[in-house]
């Protein structure tokens, strides 16, 4: 078996310097067109694959950042990872992706892993606070931004979504199309988008004084199988004493509720209209399309690994490909969330 090529067979073929073609490797944007296209061209004709290994022992910093999710199962999550992968590689690096089940010793343990391995920085969505911990990584050398809630810390890098507003629009909503006992749906309460979500129905409700303080069903967890319990106890109330709103705090959880409903005999949204949180990709496609509070995945992952980048390249020097200036003030970053109107929650007669 022939010797794999090199970086200086490479350099040869393409009739430039080692150092242009590391330059080409390492920082293409510091390479003239010209120059990169004889050096694209020798790579492809040799059959080059640059050593990501070398570049670690030579740059002292990996290739890597590490995400931690609690809940690889909920779409959620899973949405903004997609973004987050296809993100990173435009910028010439690897994600490694793993999950703590919210539990905090997995997530300890996941994070002193990271740390050990040298990632070049983390990104994090914990349900509870995390900001003590990242702050001495930080101080160590790793760059961190909190994914999904906006950081207690306002030195800590966060991404996230204004989850008041986007439970005021799902309970004005529902008020607006007639419902005058609501229901939050959600849990477990210490949790901040939790707790957030069901403050914005709260402020909804207190500026109606014809409709009543909400009922808030707690659940240990935001799952289609606690859904479906809450949903099968709503149904098994009289009529009159069974809100005809109803949020949930996701759309997993929703759309439980909306199939024990259903499969019980109550009209939805004739009876109770319902609105969930996230807008999933099972919402709209719902036996009943699920109206729900659209979370913009896409922006929070773009978004998150940007600013970890720009942080990055502070510390480490430029990246494949620069990340796009920041305004002033964006170490946390908070997207307005957008309700999506469909059948569960159209306006009845």
């Amino acid at each position: 078996m022939g010797q794999r090529p090199g970086i200086r067979q490479v350099a040869a073929r393409a009739g430039v310097a080692v150092g242009t073609v590391s330059a080409y490797l390492n920082h293409p944007d510091r390479v003239s067109a010209e120059r990169a296209g004889r050096i694209a061209e020798a790579i492809d004709e040799l059959g080059f694959v640059p050593s990501s290994a070398g570049r670690q022992l030579r740059l002292g910093v990996s290739s890597l950042i590490g995400y931690l999710s609690p809940d690889v199962s909920n779409p959620h999550f899973s949405e903004i990872a997609q973004e987050v992968e296809y993100r990173a590689e435009r910028l010439g690096m690897t994600v490694f992706f793993a999950h703590s089940h919210g539990d905090r010793e997995r997530e300890d343990a996941y994070l002193e892993a990271f740390e050990q391995r040298q990632v070049r920085g983390l990104l994090v969505s914990s349900f509870e606070p995390i900001e003590t911990r990242l702050a001495a990584m930080r101080e160590r050398g790793t760059p961190s931004v909190v994914v999904g809630r906006r950081a207690g810390d306002e030195s800590q890098p966060s991404v996230s979504i204004d989850d008041v507003s986007g439970g005021r629009q799902a309970a004005e909503h529902l008020i607006e199309n007639g419902c005058r006992r609501l229901a939050f749906v959600g849990g477990p309460l210490p949790v901040q988008q939790v707790t957030d979500r069901l403050a914005g129905v709260r402020q909804a409700t207190d500026a109606h004084p014809d409709v009543g303080d909400p009922e808030v069903i707690e659940v240990a967890e935001r799952s289609i199988a606690a859904g479906r319990a809450v949903g099968a106890a709503l149904a098994d109330r009289p009529a009159t004493d069974r809100p005809d709103g109803v949020f949930a705090a996701n759309d997993v959880l929703a759309l439980g509720v909306l199939q024990a409903l259903v499969a019980r005999g109550v009209s939805v949204p004739g009876e109770v209209a319902l609105v969930g949180y996230d807008d999933n990709e099972f919402a709209e496609a719902s036996l009943i399309p699920l109206t729900s509070v659209r979370a913009r995945h896409g922006d929070i992952g773009a978004a998150a690994v940007d600013i970890l980048f720009e942080a990055i390249e502070r510390g480490t020097g430029a990246l494949a490909e620069p990340a796009p200036a920041l305004p002033e003030r964006t170490a946390q970053r908070v997207f307005a969330p957008e309700l999506i109107v469909r059948e569960s929650s159209r306006r009845r007669p």
